[in-house]
């Protein structure tokens, strides 16, 4: 028995198909998607049927899942047309709706009801802005999907009316409990739609999709394959890392991520994670950063090197990086919450500033961010037994060589792979057998922990600096 799991993440779509009982990759495909914060959803489907085709089709497969990018705001009108094209997770532009909606609410009720705290990246607040921005857009919205769940109500054979064999029927949208907790409209406590805020974001109220738990069917293909539920890609790397309680997946991809396991909801509110929900019945407490491996993109391509030779200037350098500190808000930043926010680069002398330093402090800088956010985890209660380090800069030689120096705990590099397609396939498995499946994950190296308190600190004081110089309203300049 085979099943599909597809990833429509930010760059590309990416689809596995793997034998229901041992996990073994039969065949996968790939697409790549449009640039830019806001992209017509049609791409994606394009994408979608590109990667299928890619990977040898999908009719001998019994089940499959849907895992992509979370909180896009995908606006359909009664008739199943994208209102607008989708606003990304990473476009920031809606900052200004998350201050009004927690100057209207309060941050602590905000979080009691959903979890959350409101900043750029989530749906409510991208609803805010397009009643604010675009009202006639507005208006016309009846249905408010995230990318998965638009994709598979496509894969379901809805769609525009007229362009799909089953037509426009918005109530068929569906949805799971991971991708409904990054809304910034669902309760993770109730399990439930919060109307009211979704009526002060948008201005009206509209179909939403049903929440479907773990293991349940959203439906059957027009060729009869079972759809599950489909989750948002945090939670579908997790579930294909099969990650349990004490795992902390640190993800570096183009956002950077700190997700951990935990039974029970976990709440901040100060906003330093997200109370998310997993894809498996539990919860993934998440922090997320916007400035991940493209740091080391653009200081490679500032450098004039490639990815292996970035690596190795890094690792050569000391601890520390000779007293250099990169700030790395290249895109403003969401965690913490300083969306103009700019990078800096602090602490040049003529000794420090070298290639080597500049290489191995972008790297710090970066890893900085993410155990900061770790902390969070941690000072909420979360317990982390281990790091599970992934995304292609995990094989950085760089990236190892300061990772054992910012992480108080071990931390073991997963082999390569499409972890939130795998994730999406453990679903399809999962509602094809009527068992979470426990497929093998293999580990290529493991890290001890060597901190440096002083090396933390020095991040900590440069993140404090960064974020005076944001609330003043001005760039924080290279000192």
């Amino acid at each position: 028995m085979l099943v599909a799991g597809f990833d429509s993440s930010t760059q590309s779509c990416k689809l596995v198909i793997r034998d229901a009982e041992t996990g073994e990759l039969i065949r996968q495909g790939r697409a790549s998607h449009l640039p830019g914060t806001e992209v017509d959803p049609a791409n994606w489907w394009a994408a979608a049927q590109e990667a299928t085709a890619a990977a040898g089709g999908l009719d001998d497969v019994t089940a499959i899942s849907v895992a992509g990018q979370q909180h896009g705001m995908v606006a359909l009108d009664a008739d199943g047309n994208v209102v607008r094209d989708a606003l990304l997770w990473n476009d920031t532009r809606s900052a200004g709706a998350a201050r009004d909606l927690i100057a209207e609410f309060g941050q602590e009720t905000l979080v009691e009801r959903t979890g959350l705290v409101p900043v750029a990246s989530f749906t409510i607040t991208k609803l805010r802005w397009l009643r604010d921005a675009e009202p006639e857009n507005a208006a016309r919205v009846a249905a408010v999907a995230l990318p998965h769940d638009w994709l598979t109500w496509r894969l379901l054979g809805y769609g525009p009316a007229g362009e799909s064999p089953l037509g426009a029927d918005l109530t068929k949208l569906t949805t799971d409990r991971s991708d409904a907790s990054g809304t910034g409209y669902w309760s993770p406590f109730t399990g439930e739609y919060d109307r009211e805020l979704l009526v002060a974001a948008l201005g009206h109220d509209v179909i939403l999709p049903r929440v479907l738990g773990p293991s349940e069917v959203a439906g059957k293909t027009p060729a009869g394959a079972l759809v599950a539920a489909g989750a948002g890609d945090n939670a579908g790397a997790a579930l294909g890392l099969n990650a349990r309680a004490g795992d902390v997946v640190v993800s570096i991809g183009t956002s950077g991520t700190v997700f951990s396991v935990a039974d029970r909801p976990v709440v901040d509110p100060q906003g330093g994670l997200a109370g998310f929900a997993d894809a498996t019945g539990e919860f993934l407490p998440l922090s997320a950063t916007l400035n991940a491996a493209r740091v080391i993109d653009t200081t490679a391509e500032v450098l004039g090197v490639d990815h292996e030779e970035f690596g190795r200037l890094a690792a050569s350098a000391q601890i520390g990086s000779g007293g250099l500190a990169f700030v790395p808000y290249l895109d403003g930043e969401r965690t913490p919450d300083l969306p103009n926010a700019t990078a800096s680069l602090l602490g040049m002398t003529r000794g420090s500033f070298t290639r080597e330093n500049l290489a191995r402090a972008a790297v710090e800088g970066m890893l900085g961010s993410l155990a900061q956010a770790l902390d969070a985890h941690r000072a909420l209660g979360v317990e982390a037994k281990r790091v599970m380090l992934i995304g292609g800069a995990a094989l950085s030689e760089g990236v190892r060589a300061v990772a054992p120096t910012l992480f108080e705990v071990p931390v073991e590099i997963p082999a390569p792979g499409e972890y939130v397609a795998d994730g999406a396939a453990r679903q399809a498995a999962w509602v094809a057998t009527g068992q979470r499946p426990d497929w093998p994950v293999e580990t290529i190296a493991r890290l001890e922990p060597a901190p440096d308190a002083a090396l933390r600190a020095r991040y900590a004081a440069a993140e404090g600096l960064a974020r005076e110089a944001e609330e003043e309203g001005r760039g924080l300049h290279a000192v």
